[in-house]
């Protein structure tokens, strides 16, 4: 890794040192500075674009370029005649400065190479030929080489530090915009330009008075070949294990045309390829907007999911998944443009991991627990959405959109503990979801727009859980405590629980246009939502009868019937005033709150009204540089889980009692950020600070039996405020061919509980810094390095851990000989306690790709996965109670061949 670093550096400061720097200004025929001109140099002798550049807000230019060369430059404006020059170098800097002449011909000078990068108001174009060296097979591939973009963690795609809401192919929606679909599945061969659309807006009717500055789109353009023609392509491949024969099929077809475009994907495979794992299924919103997010009221209808593992970074001991994705739309005529999507997932994981778990506070006698654990995870996931579009003319839109989930999902636990023994564990759930979203967009006039908005979800959830307690007499005064019959080989628990919810968000918008620089928006709105809760807590006899105990605890077994029923009504006013390069937007909302549940006969109410404000202010510096402040007050509700009094049985450890009486919690939110996209010397800035007080936060106060790691956890209101901060950003420079980028982030987090009738405030902080380096040449082998450096400080009571993670890694890309592509990819982790190593460990995969030139519908390719074979890997997880380090097991090396063929 050090020698990688240091060629690196050798690499940056060769080529700093053999080029020579041209600048100047550009103006037009009055002598103004034309912000936003594109300029290019073209090597004479290779006939290469070597360098390009955008003027800045005065006009001025900057290229690097090879010494002792002679190049022609290249100048182009929207609207005025494209000029050139021919500037010889030499071992000095040059000045040059152009002046461009309207273009009232059609003789401008021709454009013999495309801008790499080119600016159009809020839209960036990148030409994607610019950036490819061909090594590239995946969108990803291209996206993470064009300044200012990036690839998150989780594979999404970030624009100026802000996540991408929505990809587009040739302006329709793919997989209704789910970046992470676009980035492992749209062929890199295909795209022939990336759009970046700032401010984006979905109604064009409220693009004027909606504040989109943290909307972000991406458009992909296709190369001509690749229009009203199937595309795409089929990758198959064996291998071979110590345990089974390995397999991998990926179709990945599309088809697209002005009036109808089709987008097909598939996965089978038993090597650990994740296409759409479950993580990716919640988080797919279906493209739904909610009303009740900009209100000021928070309600969370809670989740009511099993207790599932989650894969690693993808990795686990075992995987095998299959997917089958389908998207189309069709627009019938001009007006009307139909759309959907139907997704299906089925997976089967094995994992496994050993935890250290320590627990809060050493004077409460809770023992430290080791557990093992061996998990079979099933899972069957399905979604459908369709949509409607409808935009009879340029002051009317009507959408309308439905999407419905489903997934039947298992786990099958082989589980260990230090304190209570062996146990078995078994969990599954059949939920479905509905939701719709009806919106009608109306402009009276220039003055006078209106904007109704309602969607609506139907749920219902119904997750068991089965725990076996082998060594019983560890479990003796729990099941005691809950009045089982010990007269058994064991303790065999089992609960059922049942969780309906059917929520309304709808709203009404009007604005009124004051003026160019000011306008009003009032909106009247209502939020309604209603859960239906039930659960009970039985045991499974010797005689395969089932048995219904009654505890001694202080609340019932008996089950849980619960009707919890929530209301807002609300009016907001807002004003919107732009001012130079300042725009306010001061606005208050006024809340009128029901919360009502009935539940053991006894019924509690709890009726207020509330008035919130909020603010914004935007301080447009440039066209790509702003500062943004944001304050907002909301009122944060509970669902229905923290309200059922009767014992909940959470986990074999692990029990709750909700508390009928909970209220909502205030909570003051202030963001501040900036960004800079700078295009002059290609510099892109982004910083985020946040900082958040909660006020009657609800927290839980939990007992844990003498001795033992079973508790009883209850909800209370706290009188004493939580805080969390945050604080994240970076620094990306590219000079060249190479790209440089540092950055990091921050958390704070500050809460307070009570365990074993002690309160203890807790202060988390975690802190990661990440520095990278990657080059991008056209002809030659390119390398990214990056270093990450993880700090977890975690103060629980009268204990006090800290975790680290350091993390170097290097990737490196070959074209050999234009058949042989060469990828590889290395990374060290080494993790510790308190400055002392508890583990270190490698990966290292890699493959090699022959294709007989570019133009070859057909490509070979042997892929090596965990050449190092590594076991295990590390990482912390905190929880209210307890700080655990944890040992997780991967799959082991595995080697196979693939067939590529291009459509």
């Amino acid at each position: 890794m050090r020698r990688l670093l240091t060629l690196a550096l050798l690499l940056v400061v060769g080529s700093t040192f053999a080029q020579v720097r041209l600048e100047g200004v550009v103006k037009d025929s009055i002598g103004t500075p034309l912000e936003l001109a594109n300029v290019i140099a073209i090597n004479q002798a290779t006939q290469k674009l070597d360098s390009y550049g955008i003027t800045n807000d005065e006009g001025r230019y900057r290229l690097s370029l090879e010494k002792n060369a002679s190049y022609t430059i290249q100048v182009s404006y929207v609207g005025m005649k494209t000029s050139q020059a021919v500037v010889e170098t030499t071992d000095q800097g040059v000045t040059k400065n152009f002046t461009l002449q309207n273009d009232n011909t059609l003789d401008a000078v021709e454009l013999v190479y495309e801008m790499p990068v080119t600016v159009k108001g809020d839209t960036i174009v990148y030409n994607a030929d610019s950036f490819k060296s061909g090594t590239e097979r995946k969108l990803g591939d291209v996206l993470k080489k064009l300044p200012g973009v990036e690839l998150n963690d989780d594979g999404e795609i970030e624009v100026e530090g802000k996540s991408v809401g929505k990809v587009m192919v040739e302006g329709k929606d793919f997989f209704d915009g789910d970046s992470k679909l676009a980035v492992e599945n749209i062929p890199a061969n295909a795209v022939d330009k990336v759009e970046i659309l700032k401010n984006y807006s979905e109604v064009s009717q409220l693009r004027g008075v909606t504040d989109n500055q943290d909307n972000i789109a991406i458009n992909i353009k296709l190369k001509e070949g690749k229009k009203k023609f199937w595309f795409g392509n089929i990758t198959g491949g064996l291998g071979d294990s110590d345990e089974e024969t390995l397999y991998l099929l990926q179709p990945k077809l599309f088809y697209y045309s002005p009036e109808y475009s089709i987008n097909l994907i598939g996965d089978l495979n038993n090597i650990g390829e994740v296409a759409f794992n479950r993580r990716d299924y919640f988080k797919f919103s279906g493209g739904f907007r909610s009303p009740s997010r900009s209100s000021g009221t928070n309600i969370n209808l809670g989740s009511n999911d099993i207790g599932f593992l989650t894969a690693q970074n993808n990795r686990a001991k075992y995987i095998n998944t299959k997917l089958g994705a389908a998207n189309f739309s069709y627009s019938p005529k001009k007006t009307l443009d139909l759309s959907g999507f139907a997704i299906f997932s089925n997976s089967r994981t094995d994992l496994q991991e050993n935890r250290a778990v320590t627990y809060t506070d050493p004077d409460l006698n809770i023992p430290n627990e080791d557990t093992e654990s061996n998990t079979t995870q099933r899972s069957d996931l399905g979604m459908l959405k369709l949509s409607a579009a409808y935009k009879p003319n340029a002051n009317n839109q009507l959408d309308y959109d439905v999407l419905a989930r489903t997934s039947k999902e298992s786990q099958d636990q082989m589980y260990f503990s230090s304190v209570l023994g062996n146990i078995d564990q078994l969990e599954d759930t059949s939920p479905f979801s509905i939701s719709q979203n009806l919106n009608y967009y109306y402009t009276l006039d220039d003055n006078n727009i209106f904007a109704f908005e309602v969607q609506h979800l139907l749920q219902d959830e119904d997750p068991f859980y089965n725990a076996i307690l082998e060594d019983k007499a560890n479990y003796d005064d729990t099941g005691n405590a809950l009045g089982l019959d010990n007269a058994q080989i064991d303790y065999n628990v089992a609960q059922e629980k049942r969780v309906k919810s059917n929520q309304v968000d709808a709203k009404l918008d009007y604005w009124n246009v004051l003026n160019n620089k000011s306008d009003l928006n009032f909106t009247l709105g209502t939020i309604y939502s209603k859960q239906d809760f039930n659960s009970s807590i039985f045991q499974y006899l010797d005689n395969g009868t089932i048995f219904e105990p009654s505890n001694t605890l202080p609340n019932s077994l008996d089950g849980n019937d619960i009707e919890y029923t929530f209301n807002d009504v609300y009016l907001g006013m807002h004003y919107r005033l732009k001012s130079g390069i300042f725009t306010f937007t001061p606005g208050v909302s006024a809340h009128a709150y029901s919360a009502k549940n009935n539940q053991f006969n006894v019924n509690y109410t709890d009726n207020f009204f509330r008035l919130l404000p909020d603010f914004n202010t935007r301080i447009q510096l440039k066209n790509s540089e702003n500062i943004n402040f944001n304050y907002r007050m909301s009122t944060n509700f509970t669902d229905v889980n923290q309200l059922a009094r009767g014992l909940v049985m959470n986990n074999y450890n692990a029990f709750f009692s909700g508390n009928q009486e909970l209220e909502s919690a205030l909570a003051h939110n202030l963001n501040l950020s900036y960004f800079s996209f700078n295009m002059f010397n290609y510099t892109n800035v982004f910083a985020r600070l946040s900082y958040s007080k909660t006020i009657d936060r609800i927290r839980t106060t939990s007992q844990f039996e003498p001795g033992s790691v079973v508790r009883v956890s209850t909800p209370f209101n706290s009188d004493f405020p939580d805080e969390n901060a945050s604080f994240n950003g970076r620094i990306q420079k590219t000079l060249g061919k190479f790209k440089a980028s540092l950055g990091g982030n921050f958390n704070y987090n500050k809460f307070n509980q009570v365990v074993n009738n002690r309160p203890s405030v807790n202060e988390n902080y975690s802190y990661t810094y990440r520095t990278g380096l990657s080059t991008n040449f056209r002809d030659a082998p390119n390398f990214e390095i990056n270093y990450r450096h993880t700090i977890q400080d975690n103060n629980q009571g009268e204990r006090k851990t800290n975790f680290v993670t350091k993390v170097p890694s290097v990737e490196f890309d070959a074209l050999i000989f234009k058949k042989f592509t060469f990828k590889t990819d290395y990374s060290y982790n080494n993790f510790s306690e308190d400055g002392t190593t508890i583990n270190d460990y490698e990966f290292w995969n890699a493959s090699l790709a022959y294709r007989k030139d570019q133009d070859s519908k057909w490509e070979f390719e042997l892929n090596a996965t965990n050449l190092l074979d590594t076991k295990s890997q590390n990482r912390t997880n905190t929880s209210n109670v307890s700080v655990s380090a944890i040992e997780y097991f991967i799959q082991p090396r595995f080697l196979t061949f693939r067939l590529r063929y291009e459509l």
